[in-house]
Order: C-alpha cells, then sequence, then structure tokens
C-alpha cells in the first residue's frame, strides 16, 4: 500500500458531498507538462494561494531539505498560483507553538511529530515497536495509520496531508557514562519534549525526565540543565549535540510518524484540482523525506563517532534487557486511552508482515 490513501477530497468530508478530487502524480505531471509545450495556463481561472509552513530542523535535516523540494514542486504543478513558504528551524517557534497556530489559521501548515492535539498517534511511537525501514513503511501506510489520521484530523480541525518518518531510529545520549544496561539510565537527568511515550520510557528505566524545546536543547545539555537525552542520528549532527554529549548508545529504540498537518479551513477553500497537486507532491515529499534519512543516517553517526564522542552498540541481549524492561510503557498507553491491547496486537502483525 502507497502513501496515496492520503489523496481525498476534505472538502467533501467537510461538506457531506460525494465528489471527490481527481488525478494522480502522473497527471500533475501530464498537466504541467501540457501547459509548458502549449503555453496554456490550466490553472489561470482557478485563483492564487499562499501557503506559510513551519517546522524546526535546521538547513541540511532531511525534513528542511524535502520541504524545499515540496515548495519547489508546488510551484511547478500549479503553474506558480500557489506558493508555498517554508520557515524551517523553529523560527515561527517550537512545534506544539507551529501547530497551535495551524490550528488557528494564522499559518497553513506545520510539519514536526508534535502530538498533544492527537495522541493517539502517539502509540506508532511506542519503544522498540518496529526494526526496519520496511517496517516503518508498512506502519505509517496501514489502515490503521490511515484510522489514526482521521480521528486527529477531526480532533484539531487539520487535515494531514502525508505521513512519513521524523527522523530514523533515535538513540540515547549523555555526558555522564556510557548506557550499556538498563540500569544505567538510574538517576539520570534526560531531556524530552514531552511526549508521553519518551516520558514514560525513561521513568521506567529508572531516569528522570525534564522538557527542554529542540532550539534550547543544546544550550540545556552544555549548561546541565539536563544529563543526557534522545534523538536521531541526523538529529544530533545537525543541531551539534555530540559537542556537549560525550557518551552515546545505539538503541534504536523509537522513531516518530512526521505528520504534515494543514489547517482544514485554508485546505477546504482550494480548488480540488491544487488539492491534488498539493497531496501528489506531499506524497513525493514523504517518499524522498526517508530516502534521505536512510541516506544521511549513516554519515551523521560517522561525523559524531569521530568527533570523539563514544558510541556504544549494545548485543542482542543486552537489546532484549532493554525491551523486556520498558514493556510496562505498553501497559500505560492502554491504561491512558492511546492504544488498544487490540491495536498493540494489530501493530505487532503489520510489523511481522513487513519482514
Amino acid at each position: 500500500m502507497s502513501r496515496s490513501f492520503f489523496r481525498k477530497s476534505f472538502r467533501s468530508k467537510a461538506s457531506g458531498s460525494s465528489s471527490s478530487a481527481t488525478g494522480d502524480a502522473g497527471d500533475t505531471a501530464d498537466t504541467a507538462a501540457t501547459a509548458e509545450t502549449t503555453g496554456e495556463d490550466p490553472y489561470a481561472d482557478l485563483g492564487n494561494f499562499t501557503m506559510v509552513v513551519g517546522h524546526a530542523q535546521p538547513e541540511g535535516n532531511p525534513r528542511y531539505t524535502s520541504m524545499e523540494k515540496f515548495a519547489e514542486d508546488v510551484a511547478a504543478a500549479t503553474n506558480g498560483h500557489v506558493t508555498v513558504q517554508v520557515y524551517g528551524n523553529g523560527q515561527l517557534g517550537t512545534e506544539k507553538e507551529m501547530l497551535e497556530q495551524v490550528v488557528a489559521g494564522t499559518i497553513q501548515g506545520m510539519r514536526g511529530g508534535q502530538f498533544d492535539f492527537s495522541p493517539r498517534l502517539l502509540m506508532f511511537t511506542l519503544p522498540f515497536l518496529t526494526q526496519t525501514r520496511a517496517q516503518i513503511t508498512a506502519l505509517l501506510t496501514s489502515d490503521l495509520a490511515k484510522s489514526v489520521c482521521e480521528e486527529a484530523e477531526a480532533e484539531t480541525g487539520t487535515v494531514i496531508i502525508n505521513l512519513c518518518d521524523a527522523g530514523g531510529y533515535r538513540q540515547f545520549s549523555n555526558s555522564k557514562h556510557p548506557i550499556t544496561k538498563p540500569e544505567d539510565l538510574q538517576g539520570l537527568k534526560m531531556r524530552t519534549n514531552g511526549m508521553k511515550t519518551i516520558d514514560l520510557t525513561f521513568q521506567t528505566l529508572g531516569a528522570t525526565t525534564t522538557t527542554i524545546a529542540y532550539s534550547d536543547l543544546y544550550m540545556g545539555l552544555k549548561t546541565g540543565v539536563a544529563d543526557g537525552q534522545e534523538n536521531p542520528w541526523v538529529n544530533v549532527q545537525g543541531m551539534k549535540f555530540y559537542e556537549v554529549q560525550q557518551y552515546f548508545t545505539e538503541v534504536n529504540y523509537q522513531f516518530h510518524p512526521d505528520p504534515f498537518y494543514v489547517n482544514a479551513t485554508w485546505w477546504n477553500s482550494l480548488p480540488e484540482e491544487f488539492q491534488t497537486i498539493l497531496t501528489d507532491c506531499a506524497t513525493d515529499m514523504g517518499t524522498y523525506n526517508d530516502q534521505l534519512i536512510d541516506e544521511t543516517s549513516q554519515a551523521a553517526r560517522d561525523e559524531i563517532e569521530a568527533s570523539g564522542a563514544e558510541i556504544y552498540v549494545p548485543t542482542a541481549e543486552e537489546l532484549e534487557a532493554f525491551k523486556e524492561a520498558v514493556q510496562p510503557v505498553y501497559d500505560q498507553c492502554v491504561a491512558e486511552g492511546i492504544c488498544t491491547e487490540e491495536e498493540i496486537a494489530e501493530m505487532q502483525e503489520i510489523v511481522a508482515n513487513a519482514g
């Protein structure tokens, strides 16, 4: 199954109409090519639209690069009638603040692992749920993901036009000592972004947690506000956290979905032709983003190691000890309504079938 399940008429869902947007990426490309050849503009009567989009990542990060591609692709496919203005590196605020702006209609979109308004998306962040790219893709393109995204849309007044990977598998780091077993986290003060499953994971392992905004994290680690943190290699490299963290553990304990939230009112103001184009471009963006993560993660890891930081790779037996230690997180997520036992079983089946 492809990410094309996100292509649907959100205008129809809002109005109750049975009409739907038509076309696919091939149709979009063919239309643009025809316009370029004939000099005609098939979208001349549809109006002009500006889409302001924010995200937290710096230049060079896969999210930053793929968002630039999205902006370029949309401009080309709409003959310049939809302009996407991308503000990266947290220029528009924290991820929570940006999502609040999308909900309020102050900006039109944001990308990032922000789930305060849609906590059931957290089920995909359960620790050690997946082990491979194929398993991540299978989860994010599943009917379960589609259903949960529809719930999030209804709760936030947004539409989610793509769901990709926020940065790859996440690793532990700290400035005190190597983490080779669950007990090594006891007593450490670990930074989180406030995400429930991260807090629960660290607390279950005996650490205390403190919430620090991503843009403030480097200084928070440097000044000792937190002893450690967790992030993918590409984030650690891009934000240079390795300059203030000595000990890393390649634990691959979690990945984060990366929803592309768009204000529903703005989305429903678009002609259906532009809805289709933006969704097609977002699908391509998500695929490109995940490819970039896979291509750059090893290079980022190499740079971190070359800086003099220590990277510990647990054995299979040591990883199993971490997995067993965090099982209470699953029970807590069920208790708090993030997911059901049946949904956990469904995700595990999806993962197992993905290989």
